[in-house]
């Protein structure tokens, strides 16, 4: 048993490991969102940090417009990112997690 226990806080530490790997690794995927008529484009990476942003010209001419696109685009690439985010990482914690018979935590 005592076996066991150490074996599973091996597995534990390894997928803790595993899991800052992978948030470094999310640093370097890039998302892309465009609004409709691509006026506007917003690229982050899946950790939902902000690269870079792009505003077409006209936009510069209308702040409340803007400020509306900036809203409306933002809120769908860090919709993504998340998306890209939750999916790797439980994807990790799922791997790593040890085999406890009545705790399916992932199905």
């Amino acid at each position: 048993m005592f076996g066991d226990m150490m074996n599973m806080m091996g597995k534990l530490k390894e997928t803790k490991k595993k899991v800052e790997e992978t948030k470094k690794r999310l640093d370097t995927v890039l998302v892309d969102e465009s609004s409709n008529d691509n006026k506007l484009k917003i690229t982050l990476t899946a950790n939902r940090v902000i690269k870079q942003i792009e505003i077409d010209n006209d936009l510069l001419q209308d702040k409340d417009q803007l400020e509306d696109y900036l809203i409306l685009t933002l809120n769908k690439a860090i919709e993504k990112a998340s998306k890209i985010n939750e999916t790797e990482l439980a994807a990790v914690a799922k791997e790593g997690m040890p085999n406890i018979p009545g705790m399916d935590l992932f199905k």
